[in-house]
């Protein structure tokens, strides 16, 4: 069987993660735990963060745990307005129970406006915080869409995220 720890071997397991939002008037615009100032913000449930949220699924999907829905449904008043960063602090945890650790996070957020590279440090920095790594474990990375689709008429905002995980 292929996911059999060979002797001396390191364990790895990756997951891939995706969320797109809507951009909306008269609601906060947070990525990666970063408040930035914007004349439109996300639509969710929670705080909307794409980010974040691209990255727990991630993390989850690395482990075939489910996603973000399974752990934090949007029927569930208890998320509603939820930072997702605590949230992400509890899908560490989920990661870290089962005894294993994050090796390192690539991500691409995607959105035509605000420019975000004055924010992709701040952001980067939080989210190894939260995670307990140190920030080069932790990649940000944004671009546009080149106006074509939902992201490129300014509809929403989307992000990819990809995890490694490690496990003696």
């Amino acid at each position: 069987m292929v996911s059999k720890q060979l002797d001396g071997f390191m364990k790895i397991r990756i997951g891939n993660g995706y969320d797109i939002h809507q951009l909306v008037r008269d609601r906060p615009l947070i990525l990666g735990g970063v408040a930035i100032e914007h004349e439109l913000g996300l639509l969710g449930h929670s705080d909307a963060d794409v980010l974040t949220h691209a990255i727990m699924d991630a993390l989850l999907g690395a482990l075939s745990l489910g996603d973000i829905g399974h752990y934090f449904p949007p029927t569930d008043p208890q998320w509603k307005g939820a930072d997702s960063l605590k949230l992400l602090a509890q899908v560490n945890q989920l990661i870290r129970d089962r005894g294993w650790e994050i090796g390192n996070l690539d991500t691409v957020i995607v959105a035509e406006r605000p420019k975000l590279k004055p924010h992709i440090g701040t952001m980067r920095d939080r989210l190894a915080s939260v995670l307990n790594l140190d920030p080069d474990q932790v990649g940000v990375k944004a671009t546009t869409n080149e106006k074509l689709g939902p992201v490129g008429r300014e509809e929403g905002i989307a992000a990819y995220a990809v995890a490694l995980l490690t496990a003696d």
